[in-house]
């Protein structure tokens, strides 16, 4: 079974409360190929970024419940998912605060879909970079080399199978993320799997007795699944 939305690298959440731009926006970002997911306000982007991991975030600033700037301070506190404000506010100050609290780009608005689609496409780009050239993932005393398929943790080195290896880099590059056991089996071990979800508890088992004393780290969330904490 199919759990949220299945994303791929071009996915693009608009958050806006104006229900007319999100439908302007979509419609130019959809026409060029992107997959788009919409959110009214702040709190329901959160709430939906729980299950999607969009590619960017284009984020107005003035909305209600939650602007843009309190927004984006929540998100970027766990993620490193680029960011674009878009606002009717063009005063200096404001596109300083939102460079500030880590946005990529600021776009006045009215803008042109061109200059929108070129801002968006440059953030991408770099973005796409960055992640490329971020091949070791760091988590706390827990190093994942990526291209050497290599664990280590508080400087030794750790024997892992690879399906103990794909559990053990999810967790850790979505910390504090709640996966159930059924989002793990179709993650690592992929959707034509005919394994248990019995399999993921042996797995986990086997990480943290590896991880010795830090095997904590993964925690048990009872009634739902498993996340990397710490």
């Amino acid at each position: 079974m199919k759990w949220g939305l299945v994303l791929n690298a071009s996915t693009i959440m608009i958050i806006d409360d104006e229900a007319q731009m999100r439908k302007l926006i979509r419609t130019l970002l959809e026409r060029e190929g992107y997959t788009v997911v919409e959110a009214t306000d702040g709190i329901h982007a959160l709430h939906l970024m729980k299950e999607v991991h969009p590619s960017l975030l284009l984020v107005d600033v003035m909305m209600p419940f939650m602007d843009g700037f309190t927004f984006a301070n929540e998100v970027k506190r766990n993620s490193t998912v680029p960011l674009i404000f878009l606002s009717a506010k063009g005063d200096e100050w404001d596109k300083i605060q939102g460079l500030k609290l880590g946005g990529d780009d600021y776009i006045v608005k009215p803008f042109l879909a061109g200059e929108l689609l070129a801002r968006i496409e440059s953030v991408l780009r770099r973005a796409n970079v960055q992640n490329k050239s971020s091949d070791v993932l760091t988590v706390g005393p827990l190093i994942i080399d990526i291209d050497s398929h290599t664990v280590t943790l508080n400087g030794n080195h750790l024997s892992l199978t690879l399906k103990e290896f794909g559990v053990l880099h999810l967790l850790a590059q979505h910390k504090g993320r709640v996966y159930t056991r059924e989002q793990l089996l179709e993650i690592v071990w992929g959707e034509d799997h005919d394994s248990s979800e019995r399999t993921v508890d042996t797995h986990i088992k086997t990480l943290r007795l590896k991880m010795g004393n830090d095997g904590e780290l993964i925690e048990t969330v009872w009634g739902l699944g498993y996340k990397f904490g710490g």
